[in-house]
């Protein structure tokens, strides 16, 4: 069976705190990994403002600041929220299995 994904580590599911994220990278990128009362969501690291990185905004619920422009996304759907984004995220599966956490990326975004 042809792969069609590439899955990164999450880590355990104790290693990000509820209201934190985790930033995983890959060839092409990065996943911005969300905690949103204790369920995970995980959203692409940039912007689709300005391509800045939203590890460095904050959590908020299910919304992530943008630091450079202040916009905010929800991570649960990766819909813009606030000015002056208008383009969504993109969003990852997110699986948790045996305390580890797994987002699948597809493999047209990480060559």
């Amino acid at each position: 069976m042809k792969q069609t994904s590439l899955i990164l580590d999450g880590g355990l599911v104790t290693d990000i705190p509820l209201g934190k994220t985790k930033r995983l990278k890959h060839d092409k990128g990065a996943v911005l990994l969300c905690n949103v009362n204790g369920t995970f969501f995980a959203v692409s690291d940039r912007c689709t403002h300005e391509d800045a990185s939203l590890y460095l905004g904050c959590l908020k619920g299910e919304r992530v600041h943008c630091s450079l422009h202040g916009g905010e996304f929800c991570v649960k759907t990766g819909a813009p929220l606030t000015e002056p984004v208008e383009v969504a995220l993109q969003t990852y599966v997110v699986t948790v299995e045996a305390g580890r956490i797994r987002v699948s990326v597809p493999l047209s975004e990480t060559r």
